[in-house]
């Protein structure tokens, strides 16, 4: 499954639950909160005023470290 903007919260921790670690490093620390689970990473970005293509930039070189490892 492919990360984008408009991927929710709750599909990415299902693809892989690391990814918390990433989104709480990035400053976003509710995304064990149930509403957040239903918000894109888009909305969710912008709720705590922060860039979303630099936190889809952060999930994506995760993921593709992951991938090398």
């Amino acid at each position: 499954m492919a990360i984008t903007k408009s991927t929710l919260i709750g599909e990415m921790l299902q693809q892989d639950i690391g990814i918390a670690s990433v989104l709480m490093q990035a400053g976003m620390h509710c995304v064990g909160c149930p509403a957040s689970q239903m918000e894109s990473l888009e909305e969710a970005c912008m709720v705590h005023g922060m860039n979303p293509d630099m936190v889809l930039e952060q999930i994506n070189a995760y993921l593709a470290a992951k991938e090398t490892a």
